[in-house]
């Protein structure tokens, strides 16, 4: 699932995403969007450095793609697996959607 028509068209084009991204970020795109379809849940990711993205207005994590570019996806659930603190159980969160590619500037 996708946030957007456009950024659906840009994970799913090698074309668009090499005109939009380069070549270089298109292709680690596509490894860390085949990484995320092969995971059980969230937690399985390793490639791109996954952390929780501190501060945004709903739960979303990131994974690095390169040349300063990330991933950003949240959970997908119409329940969303919460832990007894309040937060997403990351472990049990089994689909995503995807939000946007940005820079990395921290």
């Amino acid at each position: 699932m996708f946030a957007t028509k456009s950024l659906r068209q840009l994970c799913e084009s090698k074309t668009e995403a090499n005109r939009h991204l380069g070549v270089t970020v298109a292709e680690k795109l596509s490894r860390r969007l085949s990484d995320l379809r092969a995971a059980t849940s969230v937690k399985d990711l390793i490639a791109g450095r996954p952390r929780e993205l501190r501060g945004a207005r709903q739960p979303c994590l990131v994974v690095g793609l390169c040349e300063g570019s990330r991933l950003v996806f949240g959970p997908n659930h119409n329940v969303m697996p919460r832990l007894e603190s309040g937060y997403v159980d990351w472990s049990k969160v089994s689909r995503v959607k995807i939000l946007r590619i940005e820079r990395d500037d921290g």
